[in-house]
């Protein structure tokens, strides 16, 4: 969440005509809990390719995908970095493998906030080239609403219409676009909106997916590509892992920057653990806390710890679980589960950890 906090602000100044840009979309209106109830994404925790852009040159493109055409470039804003778009444009993901049967992709997009002929602002699909055929599908996101195409369809679209007030909320605002696939199940939410849960997709599993971007030159019509995760969705149930393993571990409990507040996204992983812990009476846990190496060693231990604890309110306070059988502690980025030295590194390494006492 780093950057919904600090990206939005720098757009605001430099696209200062009009409303300001806001992070409404990535702020979730955690008063009503009604608004997340059909919200069940939990991200894999094995991560396949991640990139912030942190890791990149301004001015050029983004060295950890795979360039096909289009202007396209990393912009700093606000001591940001993120992908721009100001035409139609491609790119790859690589993934080094085909894709597993059980994954998540995850692309976190600032929409644009002015008007666009185009016919969406962020398009995917499995492998290097347009396919859409039988045994492909290709989707499209913008502001208005999404569309699957896919002759598998019998050629008819797949569409499904955001609410008006939705929209203009999502116009400047970061957009997290996400995509759940269990073997042929295919979900998709854009934040809390689920806005497909198809139980048959062909989503082509190859090596590499294929992403075309549009955007426009005028300054409300840019698109903002600011993080990027692709990650295998491992089967682990969780008390069969602290039975097996004696420990599980998840990215799917999220927090805003730098504070111990929990995200409404991480409700998916909280029921389960709620629900683990009331059907096994004696089990007793311990939520390990751990954060990258991002920072000072002691604000990093600091705020793990508060992390940990905040887990174990919540699940006290809204799911009812016995306070006496959950301990916690902080570890802050003192027991890497892989090392640091890349972004994708570290985005593995912010997790949440239950282990079995």
């Amino acid at each position: 969440m780093k950057v919904a906090q600090l990206v939005v602000a720098a757009l605001a100044a430099v696209l200062s005509a009009g409303a300001p840009i806001t992070v409404a979309a990535g702020q979730a209106p955690a008063a009503d809990p009604r608004v997340w109830e059909n919200y069940d994404f939990v991200p894999g925790n094995k991560v396949i390719f991640y990139t912030d852009f942190s890791e990149d040159r301004v001015g050029n493109f983004a060295r950890g995908l795979k360039y096909r055409t289009g202007p396209i470039e990393v912009v700093e804003l606000g001591g940001v970095k993120m992908l721009r778009s100001t035409g139609q444009s491609e790119f790859l993901i690589p993934v080094g493998k085909k894709l597993p049967d059980r994954f998540t992709l995850e692309i976190d997009v600032i929409a644009p906030r002015g008007s666009c002929s185009c016919y969406d602002v962020i398009a995917f699909e499995g492998g290097a080239e347009l396919d859409r055929g039988d045994t492909s599908a290709e989707i499209n996101w913008q502001t208005a609403g999404t569309t699957i195409i896919s002759s598998a369809f019998n050629n008819r679209n797949m569409d499904v219409e955001i609410p008006g007030d939705v929209q203009e909320a999502l116009k400047g605002s970061l957009v997290h676009v996400r995509v759940l696939m269990d073997g042929p199940y295919f979900k998709m939410f854009v934040n809390e909106r689920r806005m497909y849960n198809i139980p048959e997709l062909s989503f082509k599993r190859d090596s590499v997916i294929r992403v075309v971007v549009h955007g426009s030159d005028e300054p409300e019509v840019a698109v903002f590509v600011t993080s990027i995760r692709v990650a295998e969705s491992e089967t682990d149930v969780l008390y069969d892992a602290l039975m097996a393993k004696g420990r599980w571990a998840t990215q799917g409990i999220l927090f805003a920057t730098g504070k111990a507040d929990l995200q409404p996204e991480s409700r998916p992983v909280l029921r389960e653990i709620a629900a683990t812990m009331k059907q096994h009476g004696d089990l007793r846990i311990l939520i390990e806390g751990h954060t990258d190496n991002v920072g000072s060693a002691a604000s990093n231990l600091a705020l793990s710890d508060a992390r940990a604890a905040a887990v174990k309110a919540a699940l006290v306070s809204e799911y009812g679980v016995d306070g006496g059988r959950i301990t916690t502690q902080g570890l802050g980025d003192t027991k890497p589960s892989v090392p640091n030295t890349t972004a994708a590194g570290r985005a593995q390494n912010r997790r949440v950890e239950i282990v079995k006492q």
